[in-house]
């Protein structure tokens, strides 16, 4: 087990947003949470990276409770973040937005480097002079991810990387998320577009209202009729 989340809640303020969470990842598994608008996603993604800090719980990664330690202190035991809002630098060109945030790798794998993202994202190298604030959306959210594994991550956070993109562009980006899995990668991806998580996770979760209500494979999940039109609107 890689990242153990148990019985987490999380607030804004007095709103009480999480409530009890629970959900595990293994090593080198690619599992989805899903869940409407407002479910908790995101809330569940950040109270793992430390930007909400649950008043009871415990998130347990690499044999340390991350709850209470700050954002830069968890990146650094080895979780990388792929906030929704893409977070690049504008003004520098694609290899210096991937050189920027190089760190040695931890975990005895041998550590990512620019040519070799290039090498499996060719549609970067393509366009590695080019400055971030000149690409389009579904650029820029692979610059993003890109970006994050030149971190060296064991595990990768992604938070509604489909969002507001066109339907190519998110194939094209499955693409890219399914050339991370293969690398061993373990990840959570966090999405409201069931149809793109399923179809690159091994294992889902389904949240409503803070708390989840379902948990299995994705095949249990795509065999499920009930669940995804209870609360998941499809």
């Amino acid at each position: 087990m890689i990242l153990d989340v148990r019985e987490i809640h999380s607030y804004y303020g007095t709103s009480h947003i999480l409530q009890g969470v629970s959900l595990q990842i293994r090593e080198g598994e690619a599992v989805c949470l899903l869940g409407r608008n407002g479910a908790g996603k995101s809330t569940t993604i950040k109270s793992m990276i430390g930007l909400v800090i649950p008043k009871k719980g415990e998130i347990l990664f690499a044999e340390q409770n991350l709850v209470g330690k700050q954002p830069f202190q968890i990146a650094r035991l080895g979780i990388g973040y792929v906030p929704e809002d893409r977070r690049i630098f504008p003004n520098l060109t694609v290899r210096e937005n991937l050189e920027v945030a190089i760190q040695p790798a931890k975990s005895g794998r041998d550590p990512w480097t620019v040519d070799q993202i290039f090498d499996i994202f060719p549609k970067l190298g393509a366009m590695q002079e080019r400055r971030g604030k000149q690409m389009s959306g579904g650029e820029q959210q692979m610059l993003t991810i890109a970006r994050t594994l030149m971190g060296n991550p064991q595990l990768l956070l992604l938070d509604e990387p489909s969002e507001g993109l066109a339907p190519l562009i998110v194939s094209a980006l499955g693409d890219f998320i399914a050339q991370i899995i293969r690398q061993g990668i373990a990840l959570l991806l966090a999405e409201q577009n069931s149809a793109f998580a399923l179809g690159l996770a091994q294992s889902a979760y389904v949240i409503a209202k803070g708390k989840i209500e379902w948990r299995g494979s994705v095949q249990e999940l795509a065999a499920d009729d009930e669940m995804k039109l209870r609360y998941m609107s499809i």
